[in-house]
C-alpha cells in the first residue's frame, strides 16, 4: 500500500520564524515529528512519502501515487488542512486524519472518512487491525495513555534535513501541572510517561549519522516535569553521548520551578542546553492565582530568570493578558516585566480557550465563549469575552506588542539579556558546516538589516555595542536582531 503523510502549511506566526528563515536558506523550522513517528508505527511493508507542505507543494503525482493519506495538524493550521482535505476529496483518497486539532474539532471535518485520535500508540493499531478485517470505523479515540516506551524511532529518513533549520525529538509526554487555560493535560495526562535513555539516544545517534550538526528541540511540554528520572538516566547519557561531538545543541520547554534546582541545570547546561521556554503567563500574582498556575505563584520571577540566565541558558517567555483579574496596569507591569529581565524572544497572546480546556468548560457555563480559537495566540484576538471593556484589552495588547518589538526596547533587551548572560565554560568543537550557516546569516544580515531595512541605525548600534562590550556573543547578537525583524514584521503585518 502507498501511504502518503502530508503536513499543513504553518501559517505566518509567531513561531513560524518564516520572516528569520530567509537569513539562514530554510523552509520551515522543523520537521513533523508526529508524521515521521506514525510512518514508524504503520506496516514496515508500506510504502511512504512525506509532503511536508511547508517546504514542498502538494502536487497531483503525489495524489495519484498514494492509496490513502494520513494528514496531521495543530489548530494554527486549520485552514491549510481544510485546502489539503478538499484537494484529497477532488483526488478521490481516503483520508486518515489525527493529532491535536482534529481530537478537538474532528467534527468539523464531515469529508475525512477515518480519525485517529488522541495518542496513536493505541488508537492506529485499532485502526490498522479493523482496516485489515476490511470493517475500519470513522473515529477511534481512547481515555487510556500508552507507555511511550514502547514508541518506536520516528523514520527520520523521509525528511528532507536540509529544508529545516532545527530537529524536534521527544522524551516525554504529560504535565505535572494544571494550568486552567492549557489542554496538554487533557491530551496527554498529568503524569508524565518518559522514554528510556537509550531510546533518546538512539534517535540522537540517527540524527547525527545522518548529517545533522545544529540544534535540535525537545518538544516535550514540560521536560522537567519528572525531574528524578531526568537527573538519574537522560541527562547523563546526553553528557556523555555529546563527548566529542560537534555543533549539537539542545533547547525545550520547562516550567519555572527550574531555576530552584542547582543540579539540574548544571546538568542540563553540561549537557548542551541552551535555551528554555517557560510559560511566565504574567506579574500579576491575582492572575496566576486565577488560572491554577501553582508553581508560578510566591517565587521572585525576575529572580528565577537571572539564575536561569546566569547557569548558561536563555529563557524565552510566553505571556497572556486577558486574565480577569488583569487591570488596566497590567499592559504596562508586562512590558516593564519583560524589559527588566533581557527576556529577548517573548511571545504575548491574549487569553484564549481551548475546548478541551478547563477554562473553556467554566466560560461556557458562564456564556463567555464566543467562537472557536484559531490557534494563533498572537494575532490579537480572543475566543472569549473577557471581564475587561474588550477594546480596552484589545488596545493595551496592541500598545504593549508594537512597543516590545519596536527596534528600540528590543535593542535594549539584548543588551540587557548580554550583559547578564554567561557562556557555558566548556568549549565547543568547531562546527564547520554550522560556521557557514552563521557567516551565511551575517552577511545576509548586513545586506538586508543593515542597508534596505527602514531600522537600519537601529542594527549597526546593536552591532557595535556588541563588538565593543560583547564580542564572544557577537553570533547571539546576530540572531537576535534577525529575530526581532520576524517579530518586527509580524506585528506591522497581522497585529497593527
Amino acid at each position: 500500500m502507498n501511504i502518503l503523510l502530508v503536513y499543513p502549511e504553518v501559517p505566518d506566526t509567531f513561531w513560524s520564524y518564516k520572516h528569520a528563515l530567509k537569513f539562514i536558506k530554510k523552509k520551515a523550522t522543523s520537521q513533523p515529528l508526529g508524521l515521521l513517528t506514525i510512518a514508524s508505527l504503520l506496516p514496515k511493508e508500506w510504502n511512504k512519502i512525506l509532503v511536508d507542505t511547508n517546504v514542498k507543494t502538494l502536487s497531483q503525482n503525489d495524489l495519484n501515487w498514494a492509496d490513502m493519506v494520513f494528514i496531521s495538524a495543530m489548530s494554527v493550521q486549520k485552514d491549510s488542512a481544510m485546502k489539503i482535505i478538499k484537494q484529497c476529496n477532488k483526488a478521490g483518497k481516503t483520508i486518515v486524519a489525527g493529532g491535536p486539532l482534529f481530537t478537538a474539532e474532528y467534527e468539523l471535518f464531515d469529508s475525512v472518512e477515518h480519525f485517529v485520535l488522541n495518542e496513536a500508540e493505541i488508537t492506529l493499531l485499532e485502526f490498522l487491525k479493523d482496516l485489515k478485517k476490511g470493517s475500519p470505523k470513522k473515529i477511534y479515540t481512547t481515555k487510556e495513555f500508552p507507555d511511550i516506551k514502547k514508541t518506536p524511532s520516528p523514520m527520520w529518513e523521509l525528511a528532507d534535513f536540509k529544508s529545516y533549520a532545527t530537529m524536534n525529538v521527544q522524551y516525554s509526554r504529560g504535565c505535572p501541572y494544571n494550568c486552567e487555560f492549557c489542554n496538554i493535560t487533557t491530551l496527554f495526562g498529568h503524569k508524565p510517561r518518559t522514554k528510556t535513555a537509550s531510546q533518546v539516544i538512539e534517535e540522537l545517534d540517527t540524527l547525527y549519522n545522518s548529517g545533522w550538526r545544529k540544534g535540535i528541540f525537545f518538544v516535550d511540554d514540560n521536560f522537567i516535569g519528572n525531574k528524578k528520572t531526568l537527573k538519574r538516566e537522560l541527562l547523563p547519557a546526553i553528557i556523555k553521548w555529546r563527548e566529542g561531538k560537534k555543533g549539537i545543541s539542545f533547547s525545550t520547554e520547562v516550567s519555572i520551578n527550574l531555576a530552584d534546582d542547582e543540579e539540574l541545570m548544571k546538568l542540563m547546561v553540561s549537557a548542551g542546553f541552551d535555551s528554555v521556554f517557560i510559560g511566565i503567563e504574567t506579574p500579576e500574582e491575582l492572575s496566576l492565582a486565577e488560572c491554577n498556575k501553582k508553581q508560578n505563584l510566591n517565587r521572585d520571577l525576575t529572580a528565577c530568570v537571572n539564575t536561569i540566565h546566569s547557569y548558561g541558558m536563555q529563557v524565552q517567555a510566553g505571556f497572556i493578558l486577558g486574565f480577569d483579574n488583569d487591570t488596566s496596569s497590567t499592559f504596562q507591569r508586562l512590558m516593564d516585566f519583560i524589559q527588566n529581565t533581557g527576556i529577548v524572544t517573548a511571545m504575548v497572546g491574549l487569553l484564549q480557550a481551548p475546548n478541551d480546556s478547563l477554562l473553556y468548560k467554566r466560560l461556557k457555563k458562564e456564556g463567555r465563549i464566543n467562537e472557536r480559537m484559531n490557534g494563533d495566540n498572537v494575532d490579537g484576538t480572543t475566543n472569549i469575552i473577557p471581564m475587561m471593556n474588550i477594546d480596552t484589552l484589545i488596545s493595551g495588547y496592541k500598545h504593549v506588542v508594537n512597543q516590545l518589538y519596536s527596534p528600540k526596547l528590543f535593542n535594549k533587551r539584548v543588551k540587557t539579556f548580554l550583559k547578564e548572560y554567561k557562556l557555558p565554560k566548556e568549549k565547543p568543537k568547531i562546527n564547520f558546516k554550522g560556521l557557514y550557516t552563521d557567516i551565511f546569516a551575517f552577511l545576509r544580515s548586513i545586506y538586508f538589516l543593515g542597508l534596505i531595512d527602514k531600522e537600519r541605525m537601529n542594527y549597526w548600534k546593536l552591532l557595535v555595542w556588541t563588538i565593543f562590550r560583547k564580542p564572544n556573543l557577537m553570533s547571539l547578537s546576530i540572531t537576535f536582531a534577525i529575530y526581532g525583524y520576524h517579530f518586527r514584521m509580524i506585528c506591522e503585518n497581522h497585529i497593527k
